[in-house]
């Protein structure tokens, strides 16, 4: 299939659209980024690469860094972390305090705010060295050595990170947050900060479009029965309040992240991330939603 002719059709039929999003300023550091670059990157699992645009720029990936950290959390003590959250869609904003009050501190599922918190609170207690930890990981799952944080983006968000301090005292009140508050939010912080490139993210995610195996590398990281459950669990809740519009529309397993990035996958064939930074009211890149919709579309690739 010619995918990089596909990507310069629905990339030029977008042009037409106008991108009525905006970038995330809530994070200061976020608002310092070019609103106009757009990337689209496809990894294959046999290793096929296909590009367009912006695709080996780096970005923050914000919440895309919630999976990685949940597949390490769920790799080391299994099903026990179904004791701290839970696997349900929420149906609320990704940072509501509301419906975390209602469930007594039990995060609705591990892809949203608080649920990312009680992860890295796990994270913390397992881990000898959270964030070193968590970063090599990353890079193993990439590939890449060189992918890192970005401090600028971890202080810009604790800064302004009240909300989030919020959940996880609010947790921390209902017995869910173990270890002190301050070393599970610069993990959190952290995760949130790191940056790659659509290329970076699609060999990131490709073990989940494999059997819970990377490709390159053959290392297992997940069992294919664990990688079915979050495939699963990114299908439903990879997209906050959204989630169903993102499967009714594009039909594929992903994660989005407020720095306007998307991957997603599709099981046995291939990881697919695009990168555009203005954002829908549901907190998920505007263009990057219309323009997964599209290739599937083309392609008559989803998992429906």
């Amino acid at each position: 299939m010619t995918y990089e002719k596909i990507f310069h059709d629905i990339y030029d039929d977008l042009k037409a659209v106008e991108d009525i999003g905006q970038v995330a300023d809530y994070i200061p550091e976020l608002a310092n980024v070019n609103p106009d670059q757009f990337g689209v990157h496809l990894t294959t699992v046999d290793g096929q690469q296909f590009a367009f645009g912006d695709a080996d720029e780096r970005f923050s990936i914000q919440s895309i860094a919630k999976v990685p950290a949940f597949v390490m959390a769920y790799s080391w003590i299994k099903s026990e972390i179904w004791q701290r959250t839970d696997l349900e869609p929420a149906g609320t904003a990704f940072n509501s305090l509301v419906q975390l009050e209602h469930d007594r501190g039990i995060p609705r599922n591990p892809f949203i705010n608080a649920g990312a918190i009680v992860v890295c609170d796990i994270l913390v207690s397992v881990l000898a060295s959270p964030k070193e930890n968590m970063l090599s990981f990353i890079r193993r799952l990439s590939g890449n050595n060189s992918i890192n944080y970005n401090p600028l983006v971890a202080h810009s968000e604790k800064k302004t990170g009240f909300r989030n301090y919020a959940l996880v005292n609010l947790m921390k009140s209902f017995g869910n947050i173990k270890n002190d508050i301050d070393i599970v939010m610069d993990l959190y912080f952290n995760l949130c900060s790191i940056e790659m490139s659509c290329k970076e993210l699609t060999q990131t995610f490709l073990f989940l479009a494999n059997n819970g195996v990377v490709p390159y590398s053959g290392e297992q990281i997940l069992s294919p029965s664990r990688t079915k459950r979050t495939n699963a669990l990114m299908q439903t809740c990879g997209f906050y309040d959204e989630a169903g519009q993102f499967a009714f529309k594009v039909g594929l397993p992903g994660k989005s992240g407020v720095g306007g990035g998307i991957v997603a996958v599709l099981p046995e064939k291939y990881a697919i991330a695009v990168w555009s930074p203005r954002l829908n009211k549901k907190g998920n890149s505007y263009k990057g939603m219309l323009f997964l919709e599209e290739f599937t579309t083309k392609t008559k690739l989803s998992i429906f």
